[in-house]
């Protein structure tokens, strides 16, 4: 079957109180394999629903959406979350003014231009703007910005489901702007909104620096499951 890029204008719309099923990613069909379905779209019920099944959109911009779910997965615990020394000295100084949903597309727009080497291009895309932007405008979607002199420089967003926190991505245009809204975000989430765990999708040494672990595919979707949702 050939699929256009992007979303499929021919798939309907689902509001926020809508659920589509995805495959399993359990299933013998993905043994090995971190895509679980192809198509679709990025309204908000079809996003909610991929993430309260462990599964999340993340494609090249000529590519049709790609829903995946890595094996093995990578996130952070409360016991885990990593702040190293340096990093303590930074946030004690204030180094930066960290503010939450202050200005979610400055963030977002500013993971999509952020250079990534090797990776040829962004995933963040006009339509994953779109798509996340009209999350957070429903409460779902949120932001950690890093500001120094009132000028953004810095910041991390990700989706809120309960317990659990999908983080998404992150940019710094200084050194530590990142780390520090991440950190403090997560200290936020973790000691005052109590969520379980926070899912960092696939593993990276900048995540296993702020405390990443790894998961396998099924140890992640049982942890999900026992996780309480809205």
């Amino acid at each position: 079957m050939k699929y256009r890029p992007g979303p499929d204008p021919e798939f309907p719309y689902l509001t926020e109180n809508e659920r589509f099923r995805f495959p399993d990613p359990l299933s013998d069909d993905f043994t090995g394999e971190n895509i679980v379905a192809v198509g679709g779209n990025l309204s908000p019920g079809m996003l909610l629903s991929a993430y309260e099944q462990g599964i999340f959109p993340w494609y090249n911009e000529d590519d049709p959406v790609l829903w995946q779910s890595p094996d093995p997965r990578f996130v952070i615990f409360s016991h885990t979350l990593h702040i190293s020394r340096s990093m303590q000295k930074i946030l004690k100084r204030g180094d930066f003014e960290i503010t939450f949903d202050q200005d979610f597309d400055g963030v977002i727009r500013g993971c999509g231009d952020a250079e990534r080497p090797g990776q040829g291009g962004t995933w963040i895309t006009g339509d994953i703007i779109d798509g996340y932007t009209e999350l957070h405008r429903l409460g779902f979607a949120h932001s950690a910005e890093s500001r120094q002199a009132g000028v953004l420089v810095g910041g991390c967003y990700g989706i809120l489901l309960g317990k659990l926190f999908c983080g998404e991505s992150m940019f710094a245009k200084v050194p530590n702007a990142s780390k520090a809204a991440f950190l403090t975000l997560a200290q936020y989430l973790f000691f005052e909104k109590g969520i379980s765990f926070i899912d960092c999708q696939v593993p990276t040494d900048h995540l296993r620096s702020l405390g990443g672990v790894e998961l396998s595919r099924a140890e992640f979707l049982r942890l999900l499951r026992n996780t309480p949702y809205l």
